[in-house]
């Protein structure tokens, strides 16, 4: 219960800061925020981020199928084996878990 209150009153402190600021301050953070997310390093890091995780997941993909091996559901199996064979290039491509490499 006091969880629950302690969460109200910040959501109520929250509003009231909020609407204090006004459409302002609002429009200055969606600026700076804009301003940060076009940072040429910020998105370089966010593109090394997603690689690395690319990377684990293939590693991640290879570790748990080698211990699962035949254990799998075969509609799990055949679709795993579908997102395999898929071999796009370019900029459409997608990697072992279906999702785009961009």
């Amino acid at each position: 219960m006091l969880k629950r209150l302690t969460f109200i009153a910040g959501l109520a402190v929250g509003y009231v800061l909020g609407t204090r600021a006004g459409r302002e301050r609002y429009e200055q953070l969606k600026k700076s925020a804009r301003q940060m997310t076009q940072n040429p390093a910020v998105r370089n890091t966010a593109e090394s981020a997603a690689q690395q995780g690319r990377q684990f997941a293939g590693k991640a993909y290879h570790a748990v199928s080698d211990k699962v091996g035949d254990r799998v559901p075969d509609s799990v199996a055949e679709r795993v084996r579908s997102l395999r064979e898929r071999t796009g290039k370019g900029a459409g491509a997608s990697d072992d878990w279906g999702t785009s490499s961009t």
